[in-house]
């Protein structure tokens, strides 16, 4: 018993030499290295060509520096900070506007007003141009530059100048800019057979409250079961992301856990507050653009088998940050110290992220869309939209909200007259396949074929690929349109009507058993190995 006692007392002080031999060469590491930086700057500041800028040249070798660790750990110089503090709170101080800049007229143009907003109660509409701001003409200027002088301290007012292109007028608003609080919960309401849907767009803020008051009105409702669209949520806060599950979960149930280096970085997150209701159904809708808080979200509702996730393969941001490590001259630093870890040990890496139960991809969009809608150097489609929204002093509701035959061919066209073009991904990729074919000798082989192809790729003319890709260009128009009546929550409205993954989730949801059944084989913990 001696002879263990005494062999283990040495390996634990062998292993404790060992641990403070690596501690102490980690720290002559990095002495030497700061040692060597301060001097390389030293002398590029004395005999360097030309004269330095020591904030761009240090802030540049601290993002290469920061840049080889993780996307996440950032510094925030002290111009940088009202930056931080939108990004900490979700909220920012300006118009509430989303602008754009018009590829044909050179300008920037108000996009879309967002819902109880200055911008929206002085009345700027889709397509004003903007003209200028107090003294500043801004005829001339990029978004960027704009943005900068719409936004400003809360409280604070200035005078807009705009055109409007549908009646050819100058318009002048004088604005107060207010702290813009971006809408958490989109849009909720119910679906067909007491199905429940709620959209929540971030968990910056207080999501948690509009949560609880969507989610009862919902049950008041009727809603006996419940989608929760968390597609393209970047995350936010991690204690109203729990605070959101303990409306379906037992209270003090794990959500989460982080573990880090320090002691202080690790924590067990559980809920505090007693559930609404621990039974209802809930699908879960997905994509690439879930991150953060929302995976944490869907994967502890995945581990503990209270929902079913539906959609893609989510970002996996499994890495936690404490976004105000406070630095010298009012600058900062947003900073990685821990990962998350779900209820079954699993973690939230970029190369899992949480796997849906039931794999949707949604539909690629057309060429001919994608141009009308981002590329289009004509800006027809806009313009169409402003022009329609003049007409028309009001609209039907969102959900009930088409465009005519006739609405359509008039769209139709104007684009056919505008000179639009756009590049015809087949008639690309058949040019490659042409010349890969001389080169390998194989043409002249396949010359009738490949004539018979090519001439049905060129049949495919702008007037039938607006025709053949007519539902999905009128449903960007009707979204366009829609949300200068409804706003945001109008648009999502138009955009659910086709959408392949909120169907499927209402089939599951709808169809005997089909939830129970994906319920019990879904996501399964791994058994760890090892004697018992």
């Amino acid at each position: 018993m001696k002879r263990r006692l005494f062999l283990a007392l040495i390996m634990l002080f062998s292993l404790t030499s060992v641990q403070a031999q690596n501690s102490k060469n980690h720290l002559l590491e990095v002495a030497k290295n700061l040692e060597i930086f301060n001097a390389l700057y030293k002398n590029l500041d004395m005999m360097y060509v030309d004269t330095l800028d020591a904030n761009k040249v240090i802030t540049t070798g601290i993002d290469a520096m920061l840049n080889s660790l993780d996307r996440y750990t950032e510094y925030y110089p002290e111009e940088r900070q009202k930056e931080l503090k939108q990004m900490l709170t979700g909220k920012y101080a300006g118009i509430g506007a989303l602008i754009r800049y018009h590829q044909k007229r050179k300008q920037v143009v108000i996009d879309e007003p967002y819902e109880g907003t200055p911008a929206a109660r002085a009345g700027l509409k889709k397509g004003d141009i903007v003209m200028q701001i107090d003294d500043t003409v801004m005829t001339d200027k990029n978004t960027s530059y704009v943005s900068s002088h719409l936004r400003g301290e809360a409280g604070t007012s200035f005078v807009l100048k705009v055109l409007r292109p549908t009646t050819g007028k100058t318009l002048k608003f004088k604005i107060t800019r207010e702290s813009i609080n971006m809408p958490e919960i989109i849009w909720y309401g119910m679906l067909p057979q007491e199905v429940g849907y709620i959209n929540l767009s971030t968990f910056t803020g207080e999501p948690s409250k509009q949560m609880r008051l969507a989610y009862i009105a919902l049950k008041k409702q009727g809603a006996k079961k419940l989608i929760l669209d968390l597609r393209g949520n970047g995350g936010g806060s991690l204690s109203e992301c729990v605070d959101i599950l303990s409306m379906w979960l037992p209270k003090d149930q794990k959500i989460v856990e982080t573990k880090g280096k320090l002691k202080r970085a690790n924590s067990e997150y559980k809920t505090r507050l007693e559930p609404i209701d621990t039974i209802m159904p809930i699908v879960v809708l997905v994509n690439r653009e879930t991150a953060s808080a929302s995976e944490i979200t869907s994967g502890a509702l995945q581990d503990l088998k209270r929902g079913i996730i539906i959609g893609t393969r989510t970002y996996g941001k499994g890495l936690v940050q404490v976004p105000n490590v406070e630095l010298p001259y009012n600058a900062n630093l947003k900073l990685t110290t821990s990962r998350y870890f779900l209820p079954s040990g699993r973690g939230i890496t970029m190369e899992e992220g949480i796997k849906p139960d039931v794999e949707v991809k949604p539909d690629t969009m057309a060429n001919v869309t994608l141009y009308l809608d981002r590329l289009d150097s004509t800006e027809v489609a806009f313009g169409y939209v402003v022009d329609y929204i003049a007409k028309h002093p009001t609209i039907a509701s969102a959900t009930n909200f088409h465009l005519t035959d006739a609405d359509y061919e008039e769209f139709k066209q104007r684009v056919m007259k505008a000179g639009f073009t756009y590049d015809q991904l087949s008639k690309k990729q058949f040019g490659e396949l042409e010349k890969a074919m001389k080169f390998e000798g194989y043409y002249e082989e396949a010359q009738a074929e490949l004539e018979a192809l090519k001439a049905k790729i060129d049949h495919h003319n702008l007037s039938s690929d607006l025709d053949r890709h007519r539902n999905e260009i009128q449903q960007m128009l009707e979204q366009d349109i829609v949300s200068a009546y409804y706003y945001q929550g109008g648009q999502l409205q138009i955009g659910l009507r086709n959408d392949k993954t909120l169907q499927e989730a209402e089939r599951i949801l709808n169809t005997s058993g089909e939830y129970e059944r994906i319920l019990k084989s879904g996501y399964q913990p791994k058994q760890e190995s090892g004697n018992q």
